[in-house]
């Protein structure tokens, strides 16, 4: 890696995962947009053949209209090729198939726990945790010999356990997880600043927070538009929309129709009601929020969740339909049958890069081990903060101490993660189903339990040859 003129060219990414039909796309699409940064991008995949059709089609990047820097795409038969020299690796991969994920998803439906999305908390959590954690370990190891001052950032749930293993593995890394939540949540408090007060507010950058908590479920405890407070104004939103939620008719992706169909309609019913509850911001989307509380709450049967909550589970029959969806705009894009456009997705990763480089800092929220700045969380434990990022530094931000009010959910979760990826590294099965047992949305009895977590076990063991069984 060089600089010239204030910009930076030669830089090497590997990204693991690279035969991702989304989140490749949305890297190469911002690449491609910014004007700081030119070099390579190394894609390894364990489906070599979908990295070396990405080669193509990140080719075509370069060549879209609105392209501002080259990149030149490689797709890497080994992970030690991809990784050897790089100065940034991005960790975006799904741990299994969707066979193992309809496991992790729909099995815990026969005792009647429902999870909306599955791969973060809860018992498909958990169990997504327990081969994930192996392969991170992998990764880290191999960053480790290959690139150890390489930045890595990771995108892969569950969050907080895949940054663990990193650390765990290779303490000396140099990593965190990033997540989009927040965002939304800054979205959402540009529309009640809008729909109570009449102020338009043009970009969420402009809604400073502070964010403290752990992945999917994180809190704000201070929210600003310019001199105004927005925790009162978000109060006087949540009341008001506290019965029929609240619909924005301008946003096609969240849209709320009679269609059962569009797994991401919400009307922020479960957001407002913490809110309400604890006076603290939950600052994930409901899906997310819904599945680190006790299931009872938000989740008690399916007709509760569309009906009283306004949100819909994400079947991974879905998921299966969208990877089908998926892999045709792969063959449009490789054919170029489609036309590449060049814009911002509102994703941040871009921007780090260029701020660990030292072309402009910035200040967002990541997750990263505890040394502090969350006093009341365990030394250690991987948390979501705000951190200001600048030339190869990620320092954290002081966040303060998780609200008492919260505290008893947010801690538990916290020890919940610390026993499984300590079960993990240790191989014991046992000691994972310790922790599975409690996990706020299991709530049945131990049997039950037991039964549950050793069928769920059966059905992902193909990835799981590592724990003996």
């Amino acid at each position: 890696m060089k600089f010239n003129r204030g910009k930076a060219e030669e830089v090497k990414i590997a990204y693991i995962g690279g035969g991702s039909r989304g989140w490749a796309w949305t890297l190469m699409t911002d690449l491609a947009g910014c004007d700081k940064m030119s070099g390579e991008v190394y894609l390894y995949d364990i489906d070599y053949d979908a990295a070396k059709r990405n080669e193509a089609i990140g080719a075509r990047f370069n060549e879209a209209e609105g392209a501002l820097s080259r990149w030149n795409y490689r797709a890497s038969k080994t992970i030690d090729e991809a990784l050897s020299g790089a100065d940034f690796v991005i960790i975006s991969i799904l741990p299994g198939t969707f066979d193992e994920m309809e496991s992790d998803v729909h099995t815990p439906e026969k005792y009647g726990i429902y999870q909306p999305v599955g791969d973060t908390t809860g018992p498909g959590g958990v169990i997504r945790a327990l081969r994930t954690i192996p392969m991170f370990e992998y990764i880290a190891a191999k960053v480790e010999e290959n690139c150890p001052r390489a930045w890595v950032i990771n995108y892969t749930n569950p969050m907080s356990l895949c940054v663990g293993a990193l650390y765990r593995t290779f303490p000396g890394i140099k990593a965190i997880g990033c997540c989009h939540e927040v965002f939304g949540t800054q979205k959402l408090l540009m529309t009640a600043l809008d729909d109570i007060l009449g102020i338009k507010c043009e970009s969420r950058s402009e809604i400073k927070v502070n964010v403290v908590g752990v992945n999917h479920f994180t809190w704000l405890t201070e929210a600003k538009y310019r001199n105004i407070d927005l925790f009162p104004v978000y109060r006087a939103f949540c009341e008001k929309y506290r019965e029929t939620g609240y619909v924005d008719l301008k946003d096609s992706f969240h849209k709320w129709d009679e269609d059962d169909s569009n797994v991401w309609k919400l009307k922020h019913k479960v957001k407002m009601d913490l809110f309400l509850r604890y006076g603290a911001i939950a600052a994930a989307g409901d899906r997310h929020l819904a599945e680190f509380c006790p299931g009872k709450w938000y989740l008690d049967s399916v007709e509760a969740v569309r009906k009283k909550w306004a949100f819909n589970l994400t079947p991974v029959s879905y998921r299966r339909l969208d990877l089908r969806n998926r892999l045709k705009k792969s063959d449009d894009y490789y054919e170029g049958r489609v036309k590449i456009k060049i814009g911002s997705t509102g994703e941040e990763g871009v921007m780090m890069l260029c701020a660990l480089l030292g072309l402009g800092d910035l200040v967002t929220n990541v997750n990263i081990p505890n040394v502090g700045q969350i006093p009341n969380l365990p030394l250690g434990a991987i948390v979501e903060t705000n951190a200001v990022m600048r030339a190869d530094e990620v320092s954290p931000v002081m966040a303060g101490n998780l609200p008492v009010t919260v505290y008893p959910l947010v801690s538990r979760i916290v020890g919940e993660q610390e026993q499984i990826l300590n079960a993990a590294v240790a191989r014991d099965l046992d000691a994972a189903f310790a922790a599975f047992a409690v996990d706020p949305l299991v709530g049945i009895p131990l049997d039950d339990a037991r039964a549950l977590f050793d069928e769920m076990i059966e059905n992902t063991k193909k990835y799981l040859g590592v724990y003996g069984i």
